[in-house]
């Protein structure tokens, strides 16, 4: 009889374990950590659900394919460092993340990241292969990326100005955020790694642009100069020098933020805004369509870091699942539709995207206007149809505004480099952010807690030794 009930026991158990994986096996669920808005939700203006989301769309087109059934979590960060430390504490896993490129390197180096399927090519991710910029392709394949990380977005760190209240003549160079005559009228990233990059570039400006000389005399070749210029821009054998001038530069500007500058430049608060060219997209405009104000935008001469997020899978990812996802991602007309309600330029070329960069900024040509090539671009990846004369020519009458920031000309990206993972050196240049920010303060802070903490200390022993002699009275009385 007890043999019966434990062979019952043991089959029911069975059955239940069948059952869990069968349930388990059709309801996947995919994982996703991603900046805020950072992709298209199938609302308008409004808020309003006028379509399928790119997600949902995904769901149904892998229902279609696979027959399975998928779900997806969708969790989202402000910033690269948030995104580490949650991910770090292991309390919920993810199958893609989409870091900026320093954190990626970071997180290859402590090895935190899935490689993806790769033999040369991204073998389950081919839409990338076919569709990708060659122009960023190049880049993964020069930082090492390739096998770890899909780029997503792109673009270049710059500033952002209102020409009605800043000389021309002082907005192509990065010293005008120490220039006493626009003193708080200037706002810096609240952003180790982007504020750095303006305190090194400015502390070697004299030796950039020499470089900018050798560069233009056909002394350096392409490669060589940007090899240049990252070196510099990645340097810490300077820290010190950085924190003197960007303790310098922030008695000069209005403040530090994240997320306000690009509304400031809009209402007036400010008139020159360090920014990420998504980001002085969005300003320019707003500012055109509410306030009837023309900004602009510039990457200082010296040069400036060329960014990029992309998707990696986090150790103990879904890979199957998560390279699905970033193919499906990598459609021109997917990543036309990210690219158009995002406004950040988008990583993957083809026709969709050509076609959506038209939309925004082609005009006629009977219209007055230049040509601007962007055949580094998209290369191969449109139709012969859509090129003039072989190349991605696309006919614009405003220049150094919204166009420029999404699509900086080959002369401007060749003066942008990489921002690199500074390894063993990021505490020492928190450290020194850490003093920037609170300056002199931060000295008399850690002062005063020490100097608090004793005072605790002393108190507890000295409320302890008042009990001990009154317990000492007592027994005397006694």
């Amino acid at each position: 009889m007890k043999i019966k009930k434990i062979v019952s026991f043991l089959l029911l158990m069975f059955i239940l374990i069948l059952v869990g994986c069968k349930k388990e096996g059709n309801n996947l669920v995919l994982r996703v950590y991603n900046w805020q808005d950072y992709i298209e939700d199938g609302k308008d203006d409004e808020g309003n659900k006028v379509s399928n989301s790119v997600i949902e769309d995904w769901i149904l087109d892998y229902k279609e394919r696979t027959g399975k059934d998928v779900s997806v979590v969708y969790d989202t960060f402000e910033t690269p460092e948030i995104m580490l430390n949650n991910i770090k504490t292991g309390k919920t896993t993810y199958d893609l993340a989409c870091p900026s490129e320093y954190m990626i390197q970071k997180m290859i180096r402590e090895g935190m990241v899935e490689k993806y399927d790769y033999d040369g090519k991204l073998i389950n991710v081919p839409n990338f292969n076919e569709y990708g910029s060659p122009y960023i392709q190049r880049i993964f394949l020069e930082s090492n990326l390739s096998e770890y990380a899909v780029p997503y977005m792109w673009g270049t760190m710059g500033l952002i100005y209102n020409p009605q209240l800043v000389d021309e003549e002082d907005i192509d160079s990065w010293s005008i955020m120490w220039n006493e005559k626009y003193k708080n009228m200037a706002s810096a990233k609240d952003s180790v790694r982007d504020t750095y990059v303006v305190g090194v570039m400015y502390l070697n400006k004299d030796k950039l642009l020499k470089i900018k000389l050798d560069y233009e005399s056909g002394l350096l070749t392409d490669a060589e100069y940007n090899r240049e210029i990252s070196l510099i821009m990645n340097d810490t054998s300077d820290i010190a020098g950085v924190e003197r001038v960007l303790k310098k530069m922030k008695k000069n500007i209005f403040g530090f933020e994240v997320d306000n500058g690009k509304n400031d430049i809009v209402t007036g608060k400010i008139a020159i805004n360090v920014a990420w060219s998504g980001d002085a997209v969005y300003s320019m405009d707003v500012a055109e369509e509410e306030e009837e104000v023309y900004l602009n935008y510039s990457v200082p001469k010296e040069g400036s870091n060329i960014w990029f997020d992309g998707w990696i899978m986090p150790k103990g990812a879904n890979k199957e699942l998560a390279q699905d996802f970033v193919n499906f991602l990598c459609q021109p007309e997917i990543a036309a539709r990210n690219m158009d309600y995002i406004g950040y330029t988008t990583s993957i070329a083809g026709d969709e995207v050509f076609d959506l960069v038209k939309e925004w900024y082609a005009v006629s040509e009977e219209e007055e206007g230049e040509y601007a090539d962007l055949t580094y671009f998209f290369g191969d990846t449109i139709s012969p149809e859509s090129k003039i004369d072989g190349k991605a020519l696309v006919k614009v009458d405003v220049r150094g505004r919204q166009f420029d920031a999404q699509f900086p000309s080959e002369e401007v990206i060749n003066r942008c480099a990489v921002m690199e993972d500074f390894k063993e050196m990021n505490d020492d240049v928190l450290a020194m952010w850490e003093n920037v920010k609170l300056g002199d303060f931060s000295i008399w802070l850690s002062l005063g807690v020490v100097a608090g903490i004793i005072v605790i200390i002393g108190g507890i022993y000295y409320i302890k030794f008042l009990r001990e002699s009154r317990k000492k009275k007592k027994k005397l009385n006694w």
